[in-house]
């Protein structure tokens, strides 16, 4: 069993207010090793500024934000950042369209966005081509960017994030706008390194219980702000539960590792 005084991620009381309106709420919630956790909830949940404040790159209002035995506002996040690893939507935008995957992976060693901010070796640029390679993306690893497919650039960021051999991974929506095909080759490469024990422990963020990747552990469901469950997926993810999570009567199933859902229908 996990020690309950070592966890990785760690948020006390955490709340943020941005133009008098609450965006969370009080949130406790802790991330411990070999944890694999998804956040479920509806559109303004609160998902994406919950990650935020986990990467270190948004202070709450109040509360206490813990990562990797460090405390946000006591210690340098530039530094505390290179060691967790980020996917975003947002953090895609930011990227040059015309640097290479190669580029893009390695700026990951310094938390970085430009390549020139920087100097890398050769051991670096192996490195990035070795995890490129380990997504299904050594083919693309010197095309512009801005010219791949939506699951190319996906699984490139997904490489980003475990650039720097991370003590914690936090993707955002990762499988957002993927075709079928995308969705599905993504969410298997998630559930191969989520049965890893050498990975990180990993938290991903995603409106639909479909993406779920087999092998994650835990969930934490979000409404309004406010945690309205968080523990072992098996006994948290439920359909009441969901239910009540995005406002609507479903029906969960369960099989081979995966999850699907659907309204409940009318008699």
């Amino acid at each position: 069993m996990s020690d309950p005084n070592s966890a990785t991620l760690r948020l006390t009381g955490v709340s943020l207010v941005r133009e008098q309106r609450t965006i969370l709420e009080t949130v406790d919630w802790s991330v411990h090793a070999g944890q694999r956790w998804v956040v479920l909830g509806r559109n303004g949940s609160g998902k994406t500024s919950l990650i935020r404040i986990a990467s270190l790159y948004l202070h709450p209002s109040s509360g206490r934000v813990e990562v990797l035995g460090e405390t946000l506002g006591r210690t340098d996040v530039r530094t505390l950042r290179t060691r967790i690893g980020l996917a975003s939507p947002s953090l895609a935008d930011q990227f040059r369209p015309d640097l290479t995957p190669v580029d893009i992976v390695m700026t990951a060693r310094h938390a970085a966005l430009e390549p020139w901010w920087h100097t890398y070796d050769d051991a670096d640029r192996n490195r990035a081509r070795s995890l490129l390679g380990s997504m299904g993306c050594a083919a693309v690893a010197d095309q512009r960017f801005g010219l791949l497919s939506s699951g190319e650039r996906q699984r490139v960021l997904l490489a980003r994030t475990l650039m720097t051999d991370p003590a914690l991974v936090l993707l955002d929506e990762p499988t957002a706008g993927l075709d079928l095909a995308g969705r599905e080759e993504l969410v298997a490469t998630l559930g191969a390194l989520a049965v890893d024990p050498s990975n990180p422990p990993t938290v991903l963020v995603t409106h639909h219980v479909e993406e779920i990747p087999a092998g994650f552990t835990h969930v934490l469901l979000l409404a309004d702000g406010r945690v309205q469950a968080a523990g072992p997926i098996d006994t948290e993810l439920t359909a009441d539960a969901l239910s009540a999570c995005f406002g609507l009567a479903l029906t969960l199933d369960h099989a081979d590792g995966r999850w699907t859902a659907r309204a409940t229908r009318s008699r």
